[in-house]
């Protein structure tokens, strides 16, 4: 297993991400010797959302006005429903997870994630997945969208469900341990 010692990485969420794709990739971060932040829009807790219902609260570690992609080695961005939606309508977290790309940094986005990384632009002529309700916004997005259980682009990893979860983060804990990838670009 890759060993994280010293790598930094953000979760970026709100109220409504999907609890398994926040608590196990950051379970798996962990493991592996990085140390993980959950950063939001505001301070507190945020709650998650599990079987179609508000599920557990989690702490937030630092807020968007308090981080910079500088702070990180790389950036994951849970599901769920309500989480994408509410934060693809932040220009803060907008700008934060361009910032990823921008910097050649790993970055990670599972179900409705991918959402976000739409609507800050990122995904013309990248591979990626996602839960399939959402292909057509992400090929509207310039993606090149496949069905399969984990896509790695050029640092860009994406599943589509939490059934793909073991090798969504697989593949997190190793692009995180690769870290830059001159391609991965807005």
């Amino acid at each position: 297993m890759e060993n994280l010692n010293r790598k930094r990485v953000a979760i970026l969420a709100t109220d409504g991400f999907e609890e398994s794709e926040l608590r196990e990739p950051k379970a798996a971060l962990e493991k592996a010797g990085a140390e993980v932040h959950i950063v939001s829009e505001e301070s507190g807790e945020i709650k998650g959302w599990a079987d179609g219902n508000w599920s557990n609260s989690y702490k937030v570690d630092k807020t968007l006005n308090e981080v910079s992609q500088s702070d990180y080695n790389a950036l994951m961005l849970p599901g769920g429903v309500i989480n994408p939606d509410k934060l693809r309508r932040n220009d803060k977290a907008i700008s934060f997870v361009k910032s990823f790309f921008e910097n050649h940094k790993p970055v990670a986005a599972i179900c409705h994630g991918p959402q976000i990384l739409a609507e800050a632009d990122v995904l013309k002529g990248r591979k990626i997945t996602s839960f399939s309700s959402i292909k057509r916004d992400m090929i509207n997005a310039g993606a090149n969208w496949v069905d399969e259980e984990v896509v790695v682009d050029e640092g860009l990893v994406t599943s589509r469900t939490p059934n793909d979860l073991k090798a969504f983060n697989d593949k997190l804990v190793e692009e995180v341990y690769e870290g830059k990838h001159e391609e991965q670009t807005a």
